[in-house]
């Protein structure tokens, strides 16, 4: 077994409990066995807020792209078509901002969203390197109908966490606006 890697916090912070972890599912691997699924330790990785971050973003869009009709719809589409929905001429460089993705990233979005006729895209008249943003009214029947797949999918992770929703979207905030 090799020995485990400290970081420099890890004279600070206590080792996470064995209830709070998430150990492996079957038992420890001897010595030169391979690692599999059910054996992987993960060490003071465990104990990275950032690291089951992105282990339960995974899991909830894989979740939430199960639903029929979603295969090829990503969840980060639903959250620029709400964005735009709530706020109609809304710029590409503001919304990139509000739903934290730089141009590179915001681009191929709207460029897939206008492909298939969900937005429109036009120039600003008052200041022509910004683009303004719309739904088109196929893109508001769309994310009608994908909101009804969105509560089902937010009831999912509502029984998870149950009580403690406000407690973690409180917290989710605050490490969002903290750490921007």
């Amino acid at each position: 077994m090799k020995q485990p890697l400290r970081s420099p916090a890890a004279t600070r912070v206590a080792p996470p409990s064995p209830r709070a972890s998430t150990p492996a599912k079957g038992p420890r691997r001897r010595a030169g066995e391979p690692a599999t699924e059910d054996t992987i330790e993960l060490g003071i990785l465990d104990g990275f807020i950032g690291f089951h971050l992105r282990q339960a973003q995974d899991a909830a869009f894989r979740a939430f792209r199960r639903y029929p009709g979603l295969r090829d719809f990503k969840p980060g589409r639903f959250a620029v078509m709400m964005v735009i929905h709530y706020n109609p001429g809304i710029t590409q460089s503001t919304l990139g901002r509000v739903i934290a993705r730089d141009k590179s990233t915001v681009t191929p979005i709207l460029q897939d969203l206008q492909r298939r006729g969900l937005i429109e895209r036009h120039q600003s008249s008052h200041d022509l390197r910004n683009v303004r943003l719309n739904l088109t009214p196929l893109g508001e029947r769309a994310l009608s109908e994908l909101l009804q797949h969105v509560h089902e999918h937010d009831k999912t992770l509502d029984r998870i966490v149950g009580d403690a929703k406000p407690v973690l979207l409180d917290l989710l905030r605050r490490i969002a606006v903290a750490m921007r």
